[in-house]
């Protein structure tokens, strides 16, 4: 008996179905979460007629606090109505390097990935670790890491840029005062754009062993994968998966995100440009800056908000920062 083939038109067909289900039920959470909404309303409402009706404390303790949870689930749903990018609802993948500064910035750069740690966890997202770089003596040097849910990419995009650390060095005998700077990168995670298109003879693909830590094989075969879009001179690595076949299709899944990214961002520098905008897109521009000594501050500079609350910051409460940059926008 003949074996039935499959046409790629069939894979095709498969992958778009699995986007469209995929969006519709993105669109059914989003609808749930307003009938939920309109059910709490209406519970207020009744809340408030038991309350004009009988002057019982207890009850006006109750209405305060519904209507305290009310105002905060529509504040998040109108951040959610913001989030219509054409790559919002994609995962993100971020990239922190440190700056000049040796061990200070890299301890820094290695304070802003716990941070994003314990952002995504509060988040609901999950983040794992694609490719990382130790530093001389501590802290990392570098680190591409993917964060995935709902509108990672749409959330953290606003985490795109530089960020300034001010603190007493716990490396300096002399405790003297030092400023570090790291840079975020943040790209939505793409498995292929239409509008993108890589020939192999414009990449270069390097083999390397392993560094971090890993299985019985990882690191005594040459599994990890650089790759150089010559054309433009980006470059991606990975390294943490367990194959080279498997780092491989990760970091074709960097580059394309990286492609999509400079792509969109040249858009953007060219609209810029035709509105006659004074001010110049700069995205590698320092967004935020942490202040430890010798007071306690958290401020971004796009938007002009702030908090004294740094240890809440650097627990991953980055919340509002993310929603002040997205209203703005």
């Amino acid at each position: 008996m003949k074996e039935a083939q499959l046409s790629p038109d069939f894979y095709l067909d498969t992958k778009k179905a699995s986007e469209v289900g995929k969006k519709l039920r993105s669109k059914e959470r989003k609808l749930e979460e307003v009938q939920s909404l309109q059910k709490q309303a209406d519970d207020i409402a009744a809340l408030i007629e038991l309350c004009e009706a009988d002057e019982d404390s207890e009850l006006f303790k109750e209405l305060q606090s519904e209507l305290l949870s009310f105002e905060k689930r529509q504040e998040e749903m109108k951040i959610v109505t913001l989030l219509n990018g054409k790559y919002d609802s994609c995962n993100a993948i971020m990239n922190i390097h440190a700056g000049a500064g040796g061990t200070e910035a890299q301890d820094w750069a290695q304070m802003l990935l716990r941070m994003y740690q314990m952002y995504s966890e509060k988040a609901g997202f999950k983040l794992s670790i694609l490719d990382v770089l130790d530093g001389d003596e501590a802290g990392i040097k570098n680190v591409n890491f993917i964060v995935s849910g709902e509108n990672a990419y749409g959330y953290l995009k606003a985490e795109k840029g530089i960020h300034r650390l001010v603190r007493i060095s716990p490396f300096d005998a002399n405790s003297r005062r030092h400023t570090s700077f790291a840079s975020v990168e943040v790209m939505p995670e793409l498995e292929e754009d239409d509008e993108i298109e890589i020939k192999p003879d414009e990449l270069k693909i390097d083999t390397f062993r392993s560094s971090g830590a890993g299985g019985q094989h990882i690191n005594k075969t040459e599994s990890a994968i650089r790759i150089t879009h010559l054309p433009t001179g980006i470059v991606v690595s990975c390294q943490t998966q367990r194959s080279q076949i498997q780092n491989k299709e990760v970091a074709m899944k960097m580059l394309i995100s990286r492609l999509a990214e400079k792509k969109e961002r040249e858009e953007m520098e060219h609209l810029a440009e035709i509105k006659g905008e004074v001010k110049k897109i700069e995205w590698g521009s320092q967004i935020r800056s942490y202040v430890f000594c010798p007071y306690t501050l958290v401020k971004d500079h796009r938007t002009g908000y702030e908090t004294s609350d740094i240890q809440a910051v650097m627990n991953g409460d980055i919340q509002e920062f993310i929603n002040n940059y997205l209203q703005k926008i």
